[in-house]
């Protein structure tokens, strides 16, 4: 049996970005989030599993409460650095989209897209 624990389009307001600008106000970032769990989780005890919670509290963490950085890559970096601390997680699946990404003309979604499994 698989069992995958999500967090699904959780926008978030936060100031990282390429240029200065985004780095000075706060724009909309949406993330999901989904981590695989080593096989055998099968009892009903909360410390046996990944508390959805938990994926909540660390995008808080490193993208609301965080020194802004440059690229969206390294928000997801952030993010599976944490979340695979938790031994239970066997791989983990983050994209993360930019509405309002500063493009040279109108129309597109910025999305960044980064996978991690244990070895």
């Amino acid at each position: 049996m698989v069992t995958r624990i999500g967090l699904e389009s959780y926008e978030v307001m936060a100031c990282h970005g390429a240029y200065d600008f985004e780095r000075e106000k706060k724009q909309p970032f949406v993330i999901s989030i989904w981590a695989t769990l080593v096989p055998d989780v099968d009892e009903d005890n909360l410390e046996m599993t990944l508390n959805y919670a938990d994926l909540q509290t660390a995008v808080d963490d490193e993208i609301i409460n965080s020194e802004p950085v440059k690229l969206m890559e390294t928000l997801c970096k952030k993010l599976i650095d944490r979340i695979s601390q938790n031994h239970l997680v066997e791989s983990i699946s983050i994209r993360m989209e930019k509405p309002d990404a500063p493009f040279p003309h109108p129309g597109g979604l910025a999305v960044v897209e980064q996978e991690w499994t244990r070895d």
